[in-house]
């Protein structure tokens, strides 16, 4: 153990190396929950299949980036990643679950080249700094909104697209109707109270304190519990039959079967070859940034960076555990999720001394472990894994301070990168905004010279994708 993790030569012990790992795993565990309840609501696969998917694919990325990099630090279907699948890719675009599927495939593929090549420098560097910053926050503007949605709080409306749901009780609200929305109101308080006090797991703790709220409080509603268990099965292995039937392997037996797609009045052949395009570029876009960021932020919160040969701070093993992520996000695309990243939660586990790849192989075994746990995690409720979303949301919006608002070739491009997200539902638009923007922007004051070669190519195709697929 010593000789794979090189436990002292980083100054820790097998001892400070499992509780980092445990609480990582504390950290982020909520995602076991929140990410199955988003696939459930495509209707096409069960939140059974999603949960063993979800625990199978954070344990491979974990375990992964624990060997390939020594890293603490660990993996799991990314917050926002899993949004603009559901809800841009599904939803908004039209695509099978087996389709979106395919993208995230060639993401991992694309990710893996491009690791290998040393060719994700030459992407990363083709954004404009305004728009790599402001995509954490928008996808976290994004997020929370999902969060609101599926509380209740915030819900449609005829005459401003949404607004607050009612809280009269005098008039159409009830006590049924109201209750779930405080439940997730006291959830994201207890996050954010607990979070305060430093107490690790606090995102954890809270969704699970919220969903015993609820059932209490369901003992005041009328005929609250009529059918409670109707088809909730008991055996933690029939979701591994649902993953095996639902899950597994659609990628392939059903992911490049785009007749669906194309039987929608106004999409052709020519915009499906452009969405897809767009869509795998907008995934791995995402997932490199993420990733990227992630990496660095939790290494430096820990005192992990190393100087390379130019003097500047860079992460240990970045290439690995690059790699890593690729791997894993191809592997999940197999299990049926998501693109699989490195979560920022895995900080907590460096702040309790994790240093080395032993923390993850701790938080991977944990995730194992959850896996059989799935007939208790169903009965979380929306309404408490909701305030989870809204509070990663604020996580995700710290990042703005790091936008210089005062030039307007800048905050113009990253404004419109952040709000054009949340505004119209959709990631990849919000990207194809901050990008267009930058580059009119750029133009016209004279700056043309700026401009990255690949910026131009990057936003020619998603100016494309506007007037051919939209």
């Amino acid at each position: 153990m010593e000789k794979l993790f090189k436990l002292s030569e980083r100054n820790t012990t097998v001892r400070t190396e499992i509780v980092a790992g445990v609480t990582t795993f504390m950290a982020m565990a909520y995602i076991l929950m929140v990410n199955p309840g988003m696939f459930a609501e495509l209707g096409t696969v069960s939140y059974g299949a999603m949960y063993i998917s979800t625990g199978l694919s954070a344990v491979v990325g974990t375990v992964l980036i624990g060997l390939l990099a020594n890293l603490p630090l660990a993996q799991a279907p990314g917050m926002g990643l899993n949004a603009f699948f559901v809800y841009t890719v599904c939803f908004g675009l039209g695509f099978s679950y087996a389709n979106a599927l395919l993208f995230v495939l060639v993401d991992g593929l694309i990710f893996v080249l491009l690791t290998i090549t040393g060719l994700r420098r030459l992407i990363f560097n083709a954004i404009p700094a305004e728009v790599k910053a402001a995509i954490p926050a928008g996808i976290g503007m994004f997020i929370a909104f999902l969060g609101l949605q599926n509380a209740g709080l915030v819900v449609n409306d005829a005459a401003t697209c949404v607004n607050l749901a009612s809280f009269n009780l005098l008039g159409s609200a009830t006590w049924a109707s109201i209750m779930p929305m405080l439940v997730t109101i006291g959830a994201l308080i207890g996050i954010g109270v607990l979070s305060k006090k430093g107490v690790k797991g606090a995102i954890l703790i809270s969704i699970l304190a919220a969903a015993v709220v609820y059932y209490l409080l369901g003992f005041t509603i009328p005929g609250f519990y009529d059918g409670f268990m109707d088809g909730v099965s008991l055996n933690p292995f029939a979701a591994f039959g649902a993953f095996a039937t639902e899950a597994f392997g659609k990628v392939f037996t059903e992911g490049l079967d785009f007749s669906a797609y194309l039987a929608v009045e106004g999409h052709s052949v020519s915009g499906l070859i452009l969405a897809f395009v767009t869509t795998s570029l907008a995934f791995c876009m995402v997932d490199m940034f993420d990733t990227m960021g992630t990496l660095y932020g939790a290494c430096r919160g820990g005192d992990l960076l190393i100087k390379n040969e130019r003097g500047e701070d860079e992460v240990p093993n970045m290439d690995k555990a690059m790699l890593a992520d690729a791997i894993a996000t191809t592997f999940g695309s197999l299990c049926g999720t998501s693109t699989v990243t490195t979560f920022v939660e895995a900080s907590s586990g460096v702040a309790a001394g994790g240093r080395t790849g032993l923390a993850a192989m701790v938080t991977g075994g944990l995730f194992a472990i959850a896996l059989f746990l799935s007939p208790l995690a169903a009965l979380i409720p929306a309404c408490a894994y909701a305030a989870a979303l809204v509070y990663v949301g604020i996580l995700m919006i710290g990042c703005v301070k790091d936008i210089d608002w005062s030039d307007p070739a800048v905050a113009l491009p990253a404004f419109l990168t952040m709000t054009m997200m949340p505004f119209t539902y959709n990631i990849s638009y919000g990207i194809a905004f901050g990008l267009i923007s930058s580059i009119i922007v750029r133009v016209a004051t004279g700056e043309t010279k700026k401009i990255n070669v690949g910026t131009w190519v990057i936003a020619f195709l998603f100016t494309a994708m506007f007037f051919l697929t939209h």
